[in-house]
């Protein structure tokens, strides 16, 4: 059994988790964490295998000159590498031709600029919506859309996507983004390993149902995936059907990445990619050497990934080598060594990557995002209006929660005094 002498009880230990936890904390109000896994981070996540750092999530500080995982990480006295990121750079010749290529980028472009129009004039619609039908690039065109919302653009929402702004600037945790969020949470108040599966708001105080017993509140942040909250593993007393339906509105993409050791990786120069095929979406983009490092980061996205899980990992390491191979040759696979993969699609805590509108579901991140009756809180990347799928929106959408409550708390206070 758990303590019940708490004034606010933050559900989920990732990064927005933890942003609020911590703002709570630093306020002195007595909040306690709890997290369903063994580990804080939810879906940042940094192992180590051979030696090398992997982050099995989320591993980059998009928008880096307002991101501000750049600055904990600093003060926590992690290396931030400020290098190009590798699709910024032009992919390998091998896989792709400069004609090609070209062409490729002349499609690319146009398809994002009708994107942008259909987005701002007119109901919302699919982001496939903007394809030129019959276009040769529409199937690379499709796997770019799994690698940046996890699934293809007929699944997408074109306001919602839209909407997501980026400064360009990428950067990276040398010692590993997960690593660097799930220490901003070491000395808060933490319960692991302790699911939370119910919430009670009937009463003056939360009844907060759990694995490990009952714990009373007087105020709840619930920084837990979408999926979670659509399919009810988290229910509410009494109901939230906003909520729910908010959720539903706001799938999880499925990204996946596998890690493989390159043997002789020195041939390559550091942070370079290729495709394995440019003529269709359920193909992956190869990362060589991130970081300098002799490996591979191999990127899956959308059904191409939902596939491939369903195999088991072996599968995505024979792909991998299917592909590589027909860019590279048959004897490129003895250079190559399964490291990594987790699967998060099929990962029980968060059965997927991150979040994406459905087509006509762009509002519902406002919905998520509002409070309760001033008791329950929302927090995660899906509550981003504007910075969604990513590690500083989801820390925001945490700190915009914990203020949220002690602005309450505040509010509660002024009219008991009065």
């Amino acid at each position: 059994m758990v303590s019940d002498d708490v004034e606010v009880v933050v559900i989920g230990g990732g990064a927005a988790g933890i942003a609020a936890a911590r703002r709570l904390h630093d306020a002195a109000i007595r909040c306690l964490l709890v997290e369903a896994r063994m580990r804080l981070g939810g879906r940042a996540w940094t192992a180590v295998e051979a030696g090398l750092v992997l982050d099995l999530g989320c591993g980059w500080l998009h928008s880096a000159d307002r991101n501000p995982w750049c600055g904990i990480a600093a003060a926590q006295g992690a290396a931030i590498d400020k290098s190009p990121a590798p699709w910024s750079r032009q992919p390998l010749e091998v896989s792709f031709p400069p004609l090609a290529r070209e062409e490729f980028q002349e499609a690319m472009a146009s398809f994002f600029d009708r994107l942008e129009h259909l987005a701002q004039n007119g109901p919302d619609a699919a982001a496939s919506a903007a394809l030129e039908p019959g276009n040769r690039w529409n199937g690379l065109i499709n796997a770019l859309g799994t690698y940046i919302s996890g699934a293809e653009w007929d699944r997408v929402s074109a306001i919602d996507y839209d909407r997501y702004q980026d400064s360009g600037l990428n950067w990276r945790v040398v010692e590993g983004l997960g690593t660097v969020i799930a220490a901003y949470g070491a000395n808060l108040p933490a319960m692991l390993d302790c699911e939370v599966r119910a919430i009670d708001h009937r009463g003056k105080r939360l009844r907060i149902e759990t694995s490990k017993g009952a714990i009373t509140a007087d105020q709840a942040v619930v920084a837990v995936p979408t999926t979670l909250l659509a399919s009810e593993r988290l229910s509410f007393t009494p109901a939230l059907p906003r909520k729910t339906r908010a959720a539903h509105g706001l799938p999880l993409g499925l990204d996946d990445k596998l890690f493989i050791a390159l043997d002789r990786a020195d041939g390559f120069d550091a942070d370079v990619r290729v495709f394995g095929h440019t003529d269709r979406a359920a193909t992956a983009a190869y990362h060589f050497r991130p970081l300098g490092r002799p490996m591979i980061e191999a990127y899956f996205g959308g059904s191409c990934a939902v596939e491939l899980e369903a195999a088991g990992d072996g599968a995505f390491f024979d792909f991998a080598v299917a592909e590589l191979t027909h860019v590279f040759g048959s004897e490129f696979g003895r250079r190559l060594k399964p490291l990594r993969i987790h699967r998060w699609g099929l990962d029980p805590l968060a059965l997927g990557s991150y979040s994406f509108a459905l087509p006509g579901s762009a509002d519902c991140r406002a919905t998520l995002a509002e409070p309760v009756d001033d008791r329950l809180f929302f927090a995660g990347e899906a509550c981003s209006l504007h910075d969604f799928s990513t590690a500083h929106g989801a820390w925001q959408s945490g700190v915009t929660a914990a203020d949220q409550v002690i602005a309450a708390r505040g509010k509660a206070a002024n009219l008991i005094a009065t």
